[in-house]
């Protein structure tokens, strides 16, 4: 860590390690204690939050995998995520190819595919429906591997986080109002999407997680190529594991839109700007905006008001709890109304585990709604 200082003193900061924490909250770290006692003036102010914040960190720490992502680099790989997919035999394929910094990026890629396969056996990616009845309420990544019959060392849970993600923001939204209340038809507006529009197939999950309503999911944001702008993706199919002799092979998907389980459509552009055409034709039952970084760019802010005029029910989620903190009190005054629930960890978030037992939580650790 640097020192918190750092910048803000007149004096340079002393070399080596700040390794000096914060005696009550011990999430910031100074040099020297001249730039601790220096920093209080503004630190006091936030002390207290990140004493709270960081009290829950055994809650984030509650991932039930046992697959590891370890810290030390393998010379022939550029990052501990290559390193990682490359010990379970992942690497640059399938459904993994953009999940470490060597894989082709959106604005490059020239397929947004939805084919791609899981590379993994049967036994370990939910490649065909599920066994069982959905339970009522999936709660955790346990209740999620439990149900789907899968292994606690399959790493499917790096890449569906995304539709888990989604199915947590819509329990969130049918406790705090009815708009949704389990009709057949489910529309979605889905704002700053990126690395998932290079892995449309895993939202085929969507299927299994509510039988039998066909899902519509407008995907908006300035990450979408020009050459997708308006165009619709049909999901009729899990993605496939690599046995041949599965199951899920051999299936062959409706060609009738009115009978496929979920509907992509890509827009390009910030959705203030696209919001008047996309309402044409979809109203939406909830806005859910991922790993949103509000307080970071200014650009959500006539979102947010687009929003609020509208008065969806609209779940954000964002890197941490601060973050969600710090986007909250930007939302709220927009709308001049406190959050309808409080900031909560998203116990679908993405799970990466260190050899060393540190957990990383890249993205979606925190849900917190407006617009109800």
């Amino acid at each position: 860590m640097e020192c918190a200082a750092k910048g803000l003193a007149a004096e340079p900061c002393a070399g080596g390690v700040a390794d000096r924490r914060c005696g009550s909250c011990g999430a910031v770290a100074y040099c020297s204690r001249a730039h601790q006692i220096m920093h209080w003036r503004v630190h006091k102010e936030e002390c207290e939050r990140f004493a709270g914040q960081m009290r829950h960190i055994d809650l984030l720490s509650q991932f039930p995998f046992t697959f590891l992502e370890p810290s030390a680099l393998n010379h022939e790989f550029p990052s501990t995520r290559c390193f990682f997919l490359q010990t379970i035999k992942l690497h640059q394929k399938g459904l993994w190819k953009s999940e470490c910094i060597c894989g082709p990026d959106v604005a490059s890629a020239k397929d947004l595919s939805i084919a791609a396969e899981w590379n993994l056996q049967s036994s370990l990616c939910p490649c065909t429906e599920p066994e069982n009845p959905v339970p009522a309420v999936l709660t955790s990544w346990e209740d999620y591997y439990q149900w789907r019959s899968l292994p606690l060392h399959s790493p499917v849970a790096v890449l569906l986080h995304w539709p888990l993600t989604l199915y947590h923001c819509l329990q969130l939204s049918r406790l705090q109002t009815s708009r949704y209340d389990g009709q057949d038809t489910l529309c979605i507006h889905y704002l700053g999407p990126e690395k998932e529009l290079l892995r449309l197939a895993v939202f085929g999950e969507l299927r299994a997680l509510f039988p039998g309503v066909q899902i519509h999911i407008e995907l908006v944001g300035p990450e979408v190529p020009e050459s997708r702008d308006g165009e619709a993706v049909n999901i009729s199919r899990y993605a496939r594991c690599s046995d041949e002799s599965c199951c899920c092979k051999s299936y062959v998907g409706p060609e009738d839109l009115s009978c496929t389980a979920v509907t992509l459509k890509l827009w390009k552009g910030f959705y203030h700007e696209r919001c008047h055409d996309i309402m044409k034709d979809s109203n939406p039952h909830l806005i859910v905006a991922p790993n949103a970084g509000v307080a970071a760019y200014p650009s959500w802010m006539p979102t947010i008001e687009i929003i609020r005029q509208m008065g969806i029910p609209a779940i954000f989620t964002d890197f941490c709890e601060e973050a969600a903190h710090l986007a909250s009190c930007c939302i709220s005054s927009i709308t001049g109304q406190p959050l309808k629930i409080p900031i909560q960890v998203n116990p679908f978030r993405q799970p990466v585990a260190a050899d060393n037992n540190a957990l990383y939580l890249p993205c979606y650790s925190n849900c917190f709604v407006f617009g109800m």
